[in-house]
């Protein structure tokens, strides 16, 4: 029997994955080196066109040089899947649940994050054998959803994606979210101290 790419074995029980959007090659390797430095091992890299691309390229490069997972965001169609194996991402993440995609990812060795917000699609990616989804977007399905969605489904691992900042994690975390996505705390200072504060707080779990 195949071993299905597992999240879960990149998050290693970490608490917090960095987003790092829209930003050039060089200024998006600086924040995936910040975000190594505070603890947030797992970063992400949207691919929206060229110069994503060019940006993911970089980080997933200079993870590699740290043991650091770099995967690709916003993959939403069998052609970003190749694109994210062509740059050697570790991982792939879809704003929604497109069972072809995710097949895509899975089929290419690549474990796949996808974005969910209701309890169909959590059963549906659960039927695909993914065991991680991302909760998209956390911030406007609020915190009680975690807490309500944990009911029937004790065992899924939920990634809050979506107007998490450092002010809000603590809140996701305890309503039920295994890990709160972030992205422009990494670029301020008075954030990056809250941020260090939150994750020594709430160290990596497992």
């Amino acid at each position: 029997m195949t071993t299905r790419p597992d999240f879960g074995a990149l998050a290693g029980g970490r608490r917090a994955m960095a987003i790092l959007r829209g930003f050039a090659p060089e200024r998006t390797v600086e924040l995936a080196r910040t975000a190594w430095e505070h603890g947030i091992d797992l970063v992400e890299v949207p691919v929206q066109g060229p110069e994503s691309e060019r940006a993911l390229r970089a980080a997933v490069a200079a993870g590699a040089e740290r043991g650091k997972a770099c995967g690709a965001g916003t993959v939403d169609t069998a052609e970003k899947v190749a694109i994210a194996v062509d740059a050697g991402a570790a991982f792939t993440v879809a704003p929604g649940l497109d069972e072809g995609v995710a097949r895509a990812s899975l089929d290419a060795g690549l474990p796949h994050l996808p974005g969910v917000a209701t309890a169909s699609e959590i059963q549906r990616a659960l039927a695909l054998g993914l065991g991680w989804v991302k909760a998209f977007p956390a911030s406007v399905l609020g915190a009680e959803w975690f807490s309500a969605i944990r009911g029937p489904f004790p065992q899924v691992r939920l990634v809050a994606t979506g107007g998490m900042t450092t002010r809000n994690a603590q809140e996701f975390w305890a309503a039920g979210a295994d890990i709160v996505a972030l992205g422009s705390a990494l670029g301020d200072a008075e954030e990056l101290a809250r941020l260090a504060a939150l994750l020594e707080a709430h160290p990596a779990q497992g």
